[in-house]
């Protein structure tokens, strides 16, 4: 059983209470900052022994070489044949959407000419080489497979390189699989923070990557944070959110359940549910209580719902969208009649599910848009992984001799203005007498 704390917008520490409910702190853990900073400068000296002896340490391996964390490309097209035919058919119809919806965001390069002959334009080129966390061992994250690789691939990344630890030598044929069907280039059987080092500076055995995308717990998490600068990440992920907005007449078992299946991921996840109907809240409180039983992982759904959890009463729908907006949550449910009357108003979420019928799992999985979401208010400023993410803009100026005349006056004037007399010189160089 557990308690999950019933709020309404007109609550005098309404402000208050919703402030603590969503306060996370992300990686902050002083001893944890400590000792991935000396496994980053282990790996960076060293390389791949510094990556074999921490490997081994943390994970439980006996790796001699290098040789032995480098998966060649069979052992993943075995893995493909090895899973049910089920499997492999969900596989490939999620890899089939996520595919599609991604091809849709290919950016393309492109030039104006201007009256004078002068060329500007944007240069659109794929980042060369972006690494891919995945968590492994006995768990099993295809989806993050997918929705990390794919995009790389669609935006013409030339070698998509994952890494994903083995612990006790434990690998996920899922996961293989998934590698296989996404177009991953190498792959090595490496994690935590000797993992991301490794992309992020390159060793005898790794090549050094451009970006590092992709979950992983907070030594990973640390560890992105650290080498960014040297390298571009997607994100510093925090714990798994939901928000549900439904007027009181979906099932209030469907609502409960979508609760439930962010609560399941950890203990710190959040689901919150918004609505203007007090019977419907408290009729899903019930269903939450029912249906929690029933489940594998109650014990972390239960500790989610009660630590971080919330019923939330309000006014009217319009109230619920301008909370959900202030919250800002990595997935949006909308369930009400005619959802797409509100789309306009709403201005921060990762993921945003329209109607009664779209429960976030199909998100997580197989509808096509990227599961990679902003968590803790971030969908304020940060936007869902895609293609853009691996594609990179270069300015094109093509100056013809009138326009390099007229620009070169107007530089040249800013410049000296900036105290800056090379600069003005410079653009004179090119100005007629």
């Amino acid at each position: 059983m557990t308690n999950i704390r019933q709020l309404h917008s007109r609550d005098k520490d309404f402000d208050a209470q919703l402030e603590r409910l969503l306060a996370w702190e992300s990686v902050a853990d002083t001893g944890v900052e400590t000792t991935v900073a000396e496994i980053l400068q282990q790996v960076r000296e060293r390389g791949d022994a510094a990556v074999i002896e921490y490997t081994n340490r943390f994970d439980r391996r006996e790796l001699q070489s290098a040789q032995d964390f480098c998966l060649p490309s069979e052992v993943l097209a075995a893995a493909l044949e090895r899973i049910s035919s089920t499997e492999r058919e969900a596989l490939e119809a999620a890899a089939v959407r996520v595919r599609e919806y991604h091809q849709r965001q290919l950016q393309q390069s492109w030039q104006y000419t201007e009256a004078d002959g002068t060329v500007l334009g944007q240069q659109i080129t794929p980042m060369e080489r972006v690494g891919i966390y995945v968590p492994g061992g006995k768990a099993s994250y295809p989806s993050s497979v997918l929705m990390n690789a794919i995009p790389a691939v669609v935006a013409g990344v030339d070698c998509v390189t994952m890494v994903v630890p083995a612990p006790d030598n434990q690998l996920n044929d899922l996961v293989l699989a998934a590698a296989a069907i996404a177009g991953v280039d190498r792959l090595y059987t490496i994690g935590g923070a000797q993992a991301v080092a490794a992309l992020a500076y390159g060793t005898g055995s790794v090549a050094r990557v451009d970006k590092i995308v992709g979950p992983g717990n907070i030594f990973v998490a640390a560890a992105k944070r650290a080498v960014f600068g040297q390298v571009a990440i997607d994100m510093i992920a925090g714990p798994s959110e939901i928000l549900v907005i439904c007027d009181g007449k979906t099932d209030p078992d469907w609502v409960a359940m979508d609760l439930l299946s962010q609560a399941e991921h950890d203990q710190q996840a959040q689901s919150i549910l918004v609505s203007p109907d007090k019977d419907f809240l408290k009729a899903v409180a019930d269903s939450l209580q029912r249906q929690l039983a029933e489940l594998p992982r109650r014990d972390i759904a239960a500790e989610s719902l009660a630590g971080r959890g919330a019923l939330i009463a309000v006014e009217n729908l319009d109230e619920a969208i301008v909370l959900a907006n202030r919250i800002a949550p990595e997935h949006l449910e909308v369930s009400v009649e005619n959802p797409e009357r509100y789309l306009p108003q709403i201005r921060h979420a990762g993921a945003i599910f329209l109607g009664r019928h779209t429960a976030e799992a199909l998100g997580d999985y197989c509808a096509g848009p990227n599961h990679v979401l902003p968590t803790s208010g971030t969908a304020r400023f940060s936007s869902p992984l895609g293609v853009y993410d691996f594609q990179k803009r270069s300015s094109v100026i093509y100056c013809s001799p009138r326009g390099a005349d007229q620009l070169g006056r107007v530089a040249a004037t800013l410049a000296r203005g900036e105290g800056l007399e090379a600069h003005a010189r410079s653009a004179e160089y090119r100005v007629k007498e």
